[in-house]
């Protein structure tokens, strides 16, 4: 009976990519003819790493680092065929890393000494015996070494379970050119990517290695259990959390890791070594190996270093989530020699830039940044105009690792340290490539939730990867749209229901409703929302807007019923005129609630808004209007709570916001596909701000204060309980969303931070205990949710 149910699903799902090829087989071939470049420095914040780097722009095309003939080695012949990955991993050049007496310069740099003079374990004439007791949770990691003979083993290895795991690993092999000429002038390179799977340590290594480029010390924030293995992976440059901490938090809580790390980090930069760092976009962890590097520049310890942002782009973001022991591991890469290889990576090295040109120039600008509450808390509770500043994150870098408060730097210096972290998170994502998975992912669930034909959603992925190409961002994929079609939804099928019949001849796809699909589909249809942020943000900006005008009562052609509304079907009229001054004003307010990553730190937050604003017009939604003087427009800029016509020549208004010399506004085209696109880019968002309304809600359910962990915990369950019961929406309910939720409820003041002996507390603050706040706060997101 199982044999026949196997036989039976597996001549469904051959009867649906059948029936799609042949469907699609006629659509013309239209992806790979452009191919843009991408992973330039910014022109604001490194001119001059820029301009060095001008002549090297023209297109030197992709190599799949899997793929491996005779050509690549220094023999021929039937037998070399078989072992030529074995021969093109012994002809690799692995560059010396001497350690001889790198303990001994680490124990006696002033840092260190200074830390063990802090904590009052190294009195005056004290051994160096004693000093060895209390270095031994870091001996470890200040041997690590990187062994030729062992990490060109461990490379074969990794080439060999790449290989069982991705159907190619694509590297972009435009700036590698420059890498290796940076390297040859002894510069000092750090690799900078956004964690997203424990593989992103191991691919960023792998390929450097492959391309005959120094292999970089790898930060690795696991806890590896097992001595053999944690001797194994030390050999080859990776640094992993010492024995005694479970997290990269509790690490960092020892006043005598950071000394030692960062004194560390100083002789590895003086041997010349490169360092792989991996940044996380939701709490900001590796972004304090990034401000120890910037610390050992500004005190002259180190000249500089090339920052090189990295973009790894996943098919399938691989699971991980193994334990991590040596019976384990084995039986888990075991595993891997037998299974069929899924998806594909692409890689992308982006153009190197100076840490010390960024951060000396003056043109990363931090003087303006103010906290979150001060930003909008004013415009929540009081209606009060906004601030025109840029919201400060502190907490993408924690504070735990100075040895000492008089180390803590003040706030420029600090936020100068998140203005770099946010610059790369942001340089990484931008440089990442979109994967057909990602852009049908996105097409699906936010776009075609209901369902949709294979023809249509052919023709949307056709439309979607131009807007793609012309917004200058690159695509991992290429050949015929029939190809690319049947490799994506083969590799979603386990997420979607596709009915295929003999009797239609047009297959019907449709997200599957369940948690973890859904997961899976925002998870990956996350960079293509990174690309549209903009049009998002002008998008959302214009919903909102439009829910002010059916609050008034003026129109009835638009519905709104906040969180649980539903979508807006049909025909829509949108006959109205939006003020300029008050859609960047609402752009301005959501942008202060993306989170990091979306928005490049060296952009003003009004710049934001106003490109927010006309990107809706390059795309054909919104149309400029020079208004006449006869004619009122839309004034929301008076917050009495109800909407005021105005004219621009009554005297009695001249202090209208919008009354100025070259009067501007807005109206909405009226082109039958312009209502089906401002809703799909403002859905791009509402995974987001669904969960901050959620969230809001679920502050009633919870009796504070509680630690912060069991908090997010909870408000995470929330978030998945509220979900259930109305079926829908799970995109708004995953761990990263319940964090992010509370951290920016934390920055807004909603949520105070109490800090204990056993970690930090979260309670309601006395202001948002009042449940009249907490609805204003309720109204002023969900505004920008068009349904």
């Amino acid at each position: 009976m199982d044999v026949d149910v196997k036989e039976g699903e597996q001549k469904v799902k051959l009867s649906w990519q059948l029936m799609i090829k042949k469907k699609l087989i006629t659509v013309p071939s239209c992806l790979g003819k452009i191919r843009p470049v991408v992973g330039q420095c910014c022109q604001q914040c490194a001119p001059d790493s820029l301009r060095k780097k001008l002549g090297q722009n023209s297109f030197l095309g992709f190599r799949n680092l899997l793929s491996f003939n005779e050509t690549q080695t220094r023999y021929r012949g039937w037998l070399v065929r078989r072992v030529c990955c074995a021969l093109f991993v012994s002809g690799r050049k692995v560059y010396a890393s001497p350690v001889s007496n790198r303990l001994e310069r680490v124990c006696q740099s002033n840092r260190v000494k200074e830390g063990l003079t802090a904590e009052q374990k190294a009195p005056e004439g004290q051994d160096s015996r004693g000093q060895l007791n209390r270095f031994s949770p870091f001996l470890p990691l200040i041997k690590t070494c990187i062994s030729p003979s062992l990490l060109r083993f461990v490379g074969w290895v990794m080439l060999k379970m790449f290989s069982s795991v991705f159907g190619g690993i694509q590297v972009n092999l435009n700036h590698l050119s420059v890498l290796r000429k940076v390297s040859q002038e002894e510069s000092m390179l750090v690799y900078v990517y956004v964690r997203q799977s424990v593989m992103d340590c191991a691919l960023i290594p792998l390929v450097l290695f492959g391309h005959n480029l120094r292999v970089p010390y790898t930060v690795c924030p696991l806890r590896v259990y097992s001595s053999p293995l944690r001797s194994i992976l030390q050999k080859v440059g990776v640094f992993l959390l010492p024995p005694t901490a479970l997290t990269e938090q509790e690490a960092e809580m020892d006043s005598l890791y950071s000394p030692v790390m960062t004194s560390l980090l100083r002789e590895l930069l003086h041997e010349g070594q490169a360092i792989s760092v991996g940044v996380s976009a939701e709490s900001g962890q590796g972004g304090q190996w990034l401000a120890r590097i910037r610390q050992l520049i500004k005190d002259g310890s180190v000249p500089d270093v090339s920052l090189v942002p990295v973009g790894i782009s996943y098919d399938c973001v691989p699971k991980t989530n193994i334990q991590v022991g040596l019976i384990a591991v084995f039986q888990w890469l075991w595993s891997l020699f037998w299974r069929r290889p899924e998806g594909s990576v692409r890689i992308h090295f982006a153009q190197p830039f100076s840490l010390k040109e960024m951060c000396e120039s003056g043109r990363c600008r931090v003087d303006e940044w103010l906290p979150l509450q001060d930003l909008l808390l004013p415009v929540i509770l009081n209606n009060r105009p906004s601030v025109f500043r840029q919201r400060r994150m502190s907490w993408l870098l924690p504070s735990p690792h100075y040895a000492s408060e008089l180390e803590a730097p003040t706030h420029p210096e600090r936020d100068l340290g998140i203005a770099i972290i946010l610059h790369l998170i942001f340089s990484a994502t931008a440089c990442s490539a979109v994967m057909s998975t990602s852009l049908v992912s996105s097409l699906l669930l936010y776009k075609r939730r209901k369902g949709v034909n294979a023809s249509a959603l052919c023709r949307d992925v056709a439309w979607l990867t131009e807007e793609l190409l012309f917004r200058n961002k690159d695509v991992g994929f290429g050949g015929s749209l029939a190809e690319v079609m049947q490799y994506s939804l083969s590799l979603l099928a386990p997420h979607l229901i596709i009915a295929a019949v003999p009797s239609r001849k047009d297959p019907f796809i449709v997200p599957h409703p369940s948690l973890a699909a859904t997961l899976h589909l925002a998870l990956q249809a996350k960079i293509v929302t990174h690309t549209f942020v903009l049009e998002a943000v002008g998008a959302c900006a214009v919903s909102a807007m439009l829910c002010e005008v059916v609050a008034s009562g003026i129109s009835s052609s638009i519905g709104s019923d906040g969180v649980d509304g539903e979508e807006v079907r049909g025909d829509v009229e949108f006959d109205v005129v939006l003020c300029q001054s008050e859609l960047t004003e609402h752009a301005l307010h959501l942008c202060h609630l993306l989170p990091p990553g979306f928005m490049p730190p060296c952009q003003s937050s009004q710049s934001f808004a106003l490109d927010a604003i006309d990107s809706l017009v390059r795309c054909g939604i919104l149309i400029m209007e020079d208004i006449p003087r006869e004619v009122p427009i839309c004034d929301f800029l008076k917050r009495e709570g109800t909407l005021t016509w105005t004219t621009s020549d009554d005297p009695d208004e001249s202090d209208s916001d919008c009354e100025e010399p070259d009067l501007h506004a807005y109206k909405i085209s009226q082109p039958s596909h312009c209502p089906e696109m401002l809703f799909f880019l403002c859905s791009m968002l509402a995974g987001h701000l669904r969960a901050l309304c959620w969230t809001t809600i679920g502050l009633d359910l919870i009796d504070t204060p509680r630690p912060e962990t069991e908090f997010v915990a909870q408000i995470h369950s929330h978030l998945c309980d509220t979900a259930n019961k109305k079926k829908q929406h799970y995109e708004s309910c995953s761990e990263e969303a319940a964090h992010t939720a509370v951290r920016t409820l934390i920055d807004l003041g909603v949520l105070s931070e109490e800090r204990q002996r056993e970690g930090v507390s979260l309670a309601v603050s006395p202001l948002f205990q009042l449940s009249e706040n907490r609805q204003k706060l309720h109204r002023f997101i969900t505004q920008y949710l068009y349904n």
